[in-house]
């Protein structure tokens, strides 16, 4: 999907001063460059993690091309809808983006280093003949795969959870679509004094020493999406069950559960194993449960008075 989010017209692009945004998504900082403003617009929720510019991770130029050439390069995933994954040469990846309403090519592009450090972002302007505003580059999926990629390089791992804040500490929620974070998250607002940082999705990543989860802008069905970060006290997998039953997991277990929900790119065996052994450094510092739980207050309850 394409969101409009300005109307100038494409024949005054290079009027505009070069505009510049940078964003900082569980301590991962990208830079964004345009020469036009509503090129690297931001749209809710990731203006929330918006920072001043600054030192930064990642470092991408966005341009606006006539075309964008038809490139050869091995295919290495193909998403079945809106985006696929080549290689570029030796030097980096190609993403193509593509939507219903912009025809068969790629409306976009994003060619990226290895280290998923410095990128160029291009815009087929052809694709929006006929349309009086301008999208946003940025949007949804783009902005997911950057940071997903970069993590490869860090200690740090992208979950299918929620993450809820209690008195300065964490509690993660892991499951697939359908084991109740929403509900989780429905469950514990219901309460006073709870922060949610991701309905749906959470940054588990070593600071100084200790294993945080931050908030991301990818969000769920509750749109709860907050570039806040906590100490990680522990982790459960959700199941629907009866009786809000809880049991501790083995270390091998634990891995095992959480790399099921995990968005590690699969198409390089090194980013696997750095994945894997990242969990298992988080294993030895974050005790990690199977939760079966029944929904309503009292699985909140079994939480706030469980002790390890």
């Amino acid at each position: 999907m394409i969101s409009e989010v300005a109307s100038k017209p494409f024949a005054r692009m290079n009027e505009i001063t070069p505009q510049l945004h940078q964003v900082r998504v569980a301590e991962v900082s990208a830079q964004f460059v345009s020469v036009d403003s509503a090129a690297i617009s931001l749209l809710p929720p990731l203006d929330q993690f918006q920072v001043e510019p600054g030192a930064h991770d990642i470092t991408v130029q966005v341009e606006w091309l006539p075309n964008l050439p038809v490139d050869s390069g091995r295919q290495l995933f193909d998403s079945g809808y809106t985006w696929r994954l080549y290689e570029a040469g030796s030097s980096g990846f190609r993403f193509d983006f593509f939507a219903p309403l912009c025809g068969k090519l790629p409306f976009k592009r994003l060619l990226i280093d290895t280290s998923f450090s410095h990128a160029s972002l291009q815009m087929n302007q052809s694709s929006f003949a006929g349309m009086t505003a301008v999208p946003s580059p940025l949007e949804y999926p783009l902005d997911e795969l950057l940071i997903m990629h970069r993590l490869t390089q860090e200690k740090a791992i992208e979950l299918h959870s929620c993450g809820i804040v209690t008195d300065g500490a964490g509690n993660l929620f892991v499951g697939h679509s359908g084991a109740g974070k929403s509900t989780t998250t429905r469950l514990w607002t219901a309460r006073q004094n709870v922060e949610v940082l991701s309905d749906d999705r959470i940054i588990v990543r070593e600071h100084s020493g200790q294993i945080f989860m931050y908030g991301t802008p990818w969000h769920g069905e509750g749109h709860y999406a907050s570039p806040g970060s906590a100490p990680l006290q522990r982790i459960f997998v959700l199941e629907h069950g009866q009786g809000n039953v809880i049991t501790r997991l083995t270390r091998s277990q634990m891995v095992a559960e959480l790399f099921a929900r995990s968005f590690v790119p699969f198409h390089r065996h090194e980013y696997l194993d750095s994945a894997l052994s990242f969990l298992e450094q988080v294993t030895n510092a974050v005790p990690c449960y199977i939760y079966s739980f029944e929904p309503d207050q009292r699985a909140v309850e079994r939480i706030l008075n469980f002790r390890d």
